[in-house]
């Protein structure tokens, strides 16, 4: 059996598309697994990481803001199309798939389109609340449409089929339990672990913003163990500390979080963006936290994710605008002083869980090649 996995651009579309590929590895030893991506995506580092071969396609992003830059600079993403199409032709013609499944982000299109016009099995799985370009586009042209939320599901009435699955979640999430995690961090006292992140390619404002709350942190004493995956800010972040005089080791504020399933294991709260991999790992391991969307997204579509886990009680909701370090650092203790209450937002984002997610895509796409 070979399988192409393509996905691209974020953690979101790559790590879901990871856990599926460990079903597939698990239940049929022996067959063949293949990535296709983008040339710099976020695909590149993760999974090498977890130890799978990676194919390129030319793929470049489209705005929807207008100016005459961005009209140039979609012009430049529409000539490249063919070449991503060529390219994928090829690698389709070379490793011979059973099955294509694409789980988001423009370095998807090209393999499944092609697949799709080959009548090769193929399928996507779209991860937000609010389908991402890339998915809507291919939607009425793949066997099957996988979605994380229920909600999601209206938007693809052209579709062959739909099936409401959640967002798996890979299996390093579920091995450790809080204590073991705490244990392999080297935390050895009661203080809570609070940890953040908000995305590999840095957050401009919101960087700004976590050298306040780090600073109060400091300020008052360190009350919690923190850990904090500053991205490509990392460096501005670490300078502007020192600048004011606050001496935060590496293991406190890092570039990334390699070992996420452990921190996230350990955490007592998460401080984050509102993307559909990381909701999924909450609602998994039903982790309180406070949820800061991005506002420079498609659609607004982490907003809609986050508002789903909100209005259910599982989460604390913060729009960017409204946002400071001061009042992140105050919402943070607020809900460490309140143990009641972080114990009903677990609850509550354990009932949104999709614990089963990967094993149900699997089953999908078996059927589907059958």
């Amino acid at each position: 059996m070979r399988v192409i996995f393509t996905c691209g651009g974020s953690a979101g579309h790559v790590n879901p598309a990871l856990a599926v590929a460990q079903q597939f590895e698990q239940k049929h030893p022996g067959c063949e697994i293949l990535f296709v991506g983008a040339e710099r995506g976020m695909e590149q580092r993760l999974v090498k990481q977890a130890g799978y071969p990676i194919e390129t396609v030319k793929v470049s992003t489209f705005e929807r803001a207008w100016s005459w830059k961005v009209l140039k600079h979609n012009l430049s993403s529409a000539f490249k199309l063919p070449v991503g199409q060529h390219e994928a032709a090829s690698l389709l013609k070379k490793f011979k798939p059973d099955l294509v499944v694409g789980t988001g982000g423009y370095a998807s299109y090209p393999a499944v389109h092609e697949a799709a016009r080959r009548r090769i099995p193929c399928a996507i799985h779209e991860s937000n609340a609010y389908p991402g370009l890339t998915t809507r586009a291919l939607a009425n042209k793949v066997d099957l449409v996988m979605v994380g939320f229920p909600e999601a599901a209206d938007y693809y009435k052209d579709a062959k089929r739909v099936a409401v699955t959640g967002t798996p979640v890979r299996g390093e999430f579920f091995t450790l339990d809080r204590e073991q995690a705490r244990l392999k961090l080297g935390l050895m006292d009661s203080q809570p672990l609070v940890i953040s992140f908000w995305g590999s390619q840095g957050a401009g404002h919101m960087s700004e913003k976590t050298v306040e709350l780090v600073e109060r942190w400091a300020s008052e004493g360190r009350p919690f163990h923190y850990i904090h995956a500053a991205g490509r800010d990392y460096e501005d972040m670490t300078v502007e500390l020192g600048k004011r005089g606050v001496a935060a080791t590496d293991r406190e504020i890092r570039p990334y979080i390699d070992d996420m399933p452990v921190v996230m294991a350990a955490a007592d709260l998460v401080i984050c963006r509102a993307g559909a991999s990381t909701i999924g790992e909450l609602t998994a391991l039903g982790k309180p936290a406070i949820l800061v969307p991005s506002p420079f997204v498609a659609a607004n579509h982490q907003f809609k994710n986050a508002k789903v886990l909100a209005d259910r009680g599982g989460v604390e909701l913060m729009e960017e605008k409204d946002c400071t370090g001061q009042g992140l650092y105050r919402a943070a203790m607020d809900l460490l002083a309140d143990g009641a209450r972080r114990a009903a937002m677990g609850r509550a984002l354990k009932q949104l869980a999709a614990p089963n997610a990967a094993q149900d895509i699997y089953e999908n796409l078996i059927q589907l090649m059958k």
